[in-house]
């Protein structure tokens, strides 16, 4: 399983959130506490709100802690609204189109999770993503799937309700094909003034996801950083954290 962090609040440069706090999510690439895997060293990426309409991004296939690229662009940028993920493969290739976050148009997507059965799935949930959409996916991963699933289910006009309707038609599959491994779903979506993390599974045990705010900013983490001034919470399970102007508008369950 992966681990990923998301920022929003007055600009900040990443390195003061991903390098240089106490089991920073350089760190958790190296060490993870919470995750099914300590190590996740199958690529990285960032992507960052700045003066332009669409996002910026930066992916690669390296281990984030062995990118100097990586510590000299987070030396540079300073954005109010960031993502940053670390990943561990569940089974496909390590190749730049798999690293998160995933963007299209204005939006930034991020997981961490598995769809349960996925390779005998793939098929079927590709074929509900509509054409206008499939000709921009580039990987081969489950978590690009749910993203344009996400588009498909009205994510632009509705994001709360696309959620649920995209975990719902991913379930209705797995059903259909018999599959009893778990979806597993915590997520990141934003499309630079609303952000969306969502904390779910299908069975009782959803990847570890928590939040802290102040009155200037709010951070969303897989497992909490070193930030002594920070108290962070746990997202309830199956719940979607609400932010708007860096603060939580709403706590809705799945």
């Amino acid at each position: 399983m992966c681990r990923w962090m998301t920022y929003s609040g007055d600009p900040v440069y990443l390195e003061d959130l991903i390098y240089k706090p106490g089991h920073s999510l350089i760190e958790q690439s190296l060490k993870a506490e919470e995750a099914k895997v300590p190590t996740n060293g199958d690529g990285f990426g960032i992507g960052w709100y700045g003066e332009r309409e669409v996002p910026g991004t930066y992916r690669e296939v390296l281990p984030a802690w062995n990118d100097p690229n990586l510590r000299s662009l987070a030396q540079q940028i300073k954005a109010g609204l960031f993502f940053a993920h670390v990943r561990a493969s569940t089974g496909t290739e390590t190749i730049r189109p798999n690293c998160h976050p995933f963007t299209h148009n204005q939006w930034l997507f991020m997981h961490n999770g598995q769809i349960g059965g996925y390779a005998g799935l793939r098929r079927d949930l590709e074929s509900l993503i509509p054409d206008e959409l499939y000709r921009h996916r580039r990987g081969t991963t489950d978590s690009e799937v749910i993203f344009y699933l996400l588009f498909a289910h009205g994510l632009e006009q509705d994001p709360e309700a696309a959620i649920k309707a995209t975990i719902t038609c991913i379930e209705d599959k797995m059903r259909e094909r018999g599959v009893e491994s778990p979806f597993r779903f915590t997520a990141a979506v934003s499309d630079g003034d609303r952000l969306f993390a969502v904390r779910y599974s299908s069975d009782d045990r959803p990847p570890s996801l928590y939040h802290s705010q102040d009155t200037s900013q709010l951070i969303v983490v897989s497992e909490p950083i070193d930030l002594p001034e920070y108290e962070w919470r746990p997202v309830p399970e199956n719940h979607v954290l609400s932010i708007v102007d860096q603060r939580v508008a709403g706590m809705i369950p799945l």
